[in-house]
């Protein structure tokens, strides 16, 4: 028996790292902002970018890990040869994705033209294939070393792989710089960095796996009745996946008709990405280990304690994130991204697309915190029905309201997509009993927390106003910003406080419970 992973711990080690990541992930975007603005060059090294990251995620962390890791936790907790299960999966998804990789590269003309159309026909088109073409080899050293991630996470060994994505973006500011200084080609110098950063980010987990005790490794390929399993099961997940990719081909499709919309909306995505990176992510990866452990042992009290800390923690730190980026976008993007080449309308149009990501991000972060509920209990085809309905919406909203909205119409998709699948998932786990109902101290607390959020959304408004004269300025607006965020973080924790949504007590109780 393995010992019993600390919950709350492990959400606060994943957000810390992912944490970390983003706000360096925020600095590699600054200087490619800078360099490049919303120019040609950025916007094919974008979607070139995207590719890999794309397929990243309907391979490894989305659909693959989606299955593997409830299998690999239940073997690990019955000491049923865990490891072999592991080293099998990892040769399948090695073998596979190097026959994909050598697709990619004949066919990226088409990958491109899938991703952004608009693109045909012009310079960034003959740069996106160019860039692909060396950045896709990523996808395979990434969806490998997020299956080991993956086994360190049911382990309760959070911090390697929570600190791997910061390997990515100290690789990315360090080509950027050294491009730069010495005058060789930024967009050519980030794409050979994209697969640089995946042999490093798979090195990094799998020492750690190593120094774990799981010492995963490759051999000749073979068809097991685990694998076999494993592939059933991953197969609704992976259509899942690729449902919600086609998602994201919606709004890039959209975006790529009008001029800097690409970059416009990677760098409003990158912003709203920072809380759901942190809290969403951080509690996905952690609660699903723990559900299926605690499901397969007929744990349904504790199952249901895991998901109602897992929902409370997540919407006490998101509302509030989601209210920021609604009320103050443009105070957010003009301090981060104005300078070089990106300017006063690049903010403007950056700000817009903001506002509405942030009106979404709850819906984000709450289907992190229910697909576990499916997935736990190797439901991976109930996910899928529901990303279809999805996507209905998503392509509804952004196609149909591209021709008067623009490129904000891809940003409205995506947010009433978000929605829609939170609420089918929301529906969905209503049959699933005790494990899947908030508790009396969830049920307490929410409308406290809305309180809360609210307070603090009415304060930043006003102050917002006071400081309107100072996002004017180059020289006020870092200060001012600095003021907004800390007066922001202020007044939610004294609302927090005084509403009693969610308190210090509270916290250091769950930290030492784990």
């Amino acid at each position: 028996m393995t010992a019993p992973i600390r919950l709350v711990r492990g959400f606060f080690t994943v957000g810390v790292w992912t944490l970390a990541s983003r706000m360096l992930g925020f600095l590699r975007d600054i200087l490619i902002a800078a360099y490049l603005g919303a120019g040609p060059v950025a916007e094919a090294f974008l979607i070139a970018f995207s590719l890999p990251n794309m397929f990243r995620r309907f391979f490894a962390e989305g659909a693959f890990n989606m299955a593997f890791v409830p299998m690999f936790a239940k073997r690990l907790e019955a000491g049923d040869d865990a490891r072999g299960f592991a080293s099998d999966a990892m040769t399948a998804l090695a073998t596979l994705l190097v026959v994909f990789t050598l697709l990619a590269q004949v066919f990226m003309p088409w990958l491109v033209l899938a991703m952004a159309s608009g693109f045909a026909g012009d310079a960034r088109f003959d740069m996106a294939v160019a860039f692909g073409r060396v950045a896709f080899p990523y996808i395979l050293f990434i969806s490998l070393a997020a299956l080991l991630s993956g086994v360190l996470n049911a382990m309760g060994r959070f911090a390697a792989a929570a600190a791997a994505p910061v390997l990515l973006n100290v690789l990315f500011i360090g080509a950027i710089l050294l491009a730069g200084a010495l005058g060789w080609d930024i967009g050519t110098t980030l794409a050979w960095t994209v697969p640089l950063a995946g042999v490093a980010q798979l090195a990094l987990v799998w020492r750690a796996a190593d120094r774990a005790g799981m010492r995963v490794r490759l051999h000749r390929p073979r068809m097991t009745p685990e694998l076999r399993r494993l592939a059933v099961i991953a197969a609704p997940a992976m259509l899942a996946g690729g449902v919600v990719q086609i998602n994201l081909l919606v709004g890039r499709q959209v975006a790529s008709f009008f001029d800097g919309a690409v970059a416009w909306l990677n760098y409003a995505d990158r912003l709203y990405q920072l809380p759901l990176g942190v809290v969403g992510i951080a509690i996905g990866v952690v609660l699903l280990p723990d559900l299926s452990r605690r499901l397969r042992g007929g744990d349904e009290a504790g199952g249901q304690h895991a998901f109602s800390r897992a929902t409370e923690f997540a919407l006490a730190l998101t509302l509030p994130s989601a209210a920021a980026l609604m009320v103050v976008p443009h105070a957010l993007i003009s301090v981060l991204f104005e300078r070089g080449a990106f300017g006063a309308g690049d903010s403007a149009a950056t700000a817009a697309a903001l506002a509405i990501y942030g009106a979404g991000l709850p819906a984000f972060v709450l289907q992190k915190v229910l697909q576990p509920l499916y997935f736990a209990r190797e439901d991976t085809k109930t996910p899928f029905y529901f990303a279809l309905a999805a996507l209905v919406v998503n392509a509804a909203f952004a196609i149909g309201l591209s021709f008067t909205l623009g490129y904000l119409a891809a940003a409205l998709g995506t947010t009433l997509a978000g929605w829609a699948m939170a609420a089918l998932l929301w529906r969905g786990s209503r049959r699933m009993g005790a494990a899947a109902q908030f508790d009396a101290r969830l049920r307490r607390r929410l409308p406290r927390i809305l309180l809360a959020t609210g307070l603090m959304a009415a304060g930043l408004f006003a102050l917002n106003l006071v400081l309107a004269p100072a996002w004017e300025s180059g020289l006020w607006r870092g200060p001012a910003l600095a003021l907004l965020v800390a007066a922001g973080m202020l007044l939610y924790g004294l609302a927090s406080i005084a509403t009693g949504a969610f308190t210090a007590t509270d916290l250091r109780s769950a930290l030492k419970r784990g």
